[in-house]
């Protein structure tokens, strides 16, 4: 396989299962070093473990992506240990459905805390460690479909991935100067171990999705690295939907 990421260091949050382990799998097969994080420490340790194992080299730090302490440990631990930083995933984000008339003040403030907060100062960290650096670099968010077309109970989580894309956007205007680009990949409903354990998860998706099924991991995680690869070089700011077409359409699935 051809290394194109030979010489790269990324940060990947939430990367433990799913779509963020996918993408942190793919980029170290790839060549890049990966600094892999999960809240759940023996998820990440496994999920580290298990690429190390494949040929990439990756590296658990477990913690909580949503503290700004934390963020910076990580870039100063990937500075320390590797000697740059050059590539960022901002994976991590809760979803907490809930009623918009009774969505309790607690669930609001976790949402927005991880979601945005945690990707906000995840590319802040590492966009200043890439200026130090001058070596340019790439940042990837990852939003959702639903910060495009409406879905019933997931307000909060709405709120922070359209506003994910707007800061993709915005941070074109801060971050070009430096040769650092910042896009956003907006998935629709994807194939986890998270979604998986919803019931009649595949059949819903499949019967409302244009091409006829929900994406796999590596659907997304083939956007991602086109954004993180050379031959995006000259995109910035742009959010790309990976839906099989859902939202030309928008039908909700039951009872959602």
């Amino acid at each position: 396989m051809h290394k194109i990421f030979e010489g790269h260091v990324a940060i990947i949050t939430g990367a433990g299962q799913g779509i963020g382990f996918e993408i942190a799998r793919q980029l170290c097969l790839k060549g890049a070093t990966v600094i892999l994080n999960d809240s759940d420490v023996a998820l990440a340790d496994k999920a580290a473990a298990t690429i190390s194992a494949s040929g990439g080299l990756c590296v658990a730090m477990p913690g909580d992506a949503s503290n700004v302490g934390f963020i910076k440990t990580m870039v100063g631990f990937a500075v320390n240990t590797f000697g740059s930083i050059t590539m960022a995933v901002a994976n991590a984000g809760l979803s907490l459905y809930g009623n918009f008339f009774e969505y309790p003040e607690e669930d609001f403030d976790k949402v927005m805390k991880l979601n945005l907060g945690g990707s906000f100062y995840l590319a802040q960290a590492v966009a200043n460690q890439m200026i130090k650096q001058k070596s340019g670099g790439s940042i990837v968010f990852v939003s959702s479909v639903v910060g495009h077309q409406a879905l019933k109970d997931l307000a909060a989580y709405a709120i922070t991935k359209a506003g994910l894309e707007m800061l993709a956007k915005n941070l074109v205007v801060e971050l070009s100067p430096h040769n650092i680009s910042v896009n956003a990949v907006a998935p629709g409903a994807t194939l986890t171990e998270r979604t998986l354990t919803f019931d009649d998860y595949v059949n819903a998706w499949s019967a409302i999705t244009p091409m006829g099924r929900p994406a796999n991991v590596d659907d997304i995680a083939n956007a991602v690295l086109f954004f993180l690869s050379p031959a995006s070089r000259h995109i910035t700011g742009q959010s790309l939907v990976i839906d099989g077409g859902w939202t030309s359409i928008s039908p909700a699935p039951p009872n959602k």
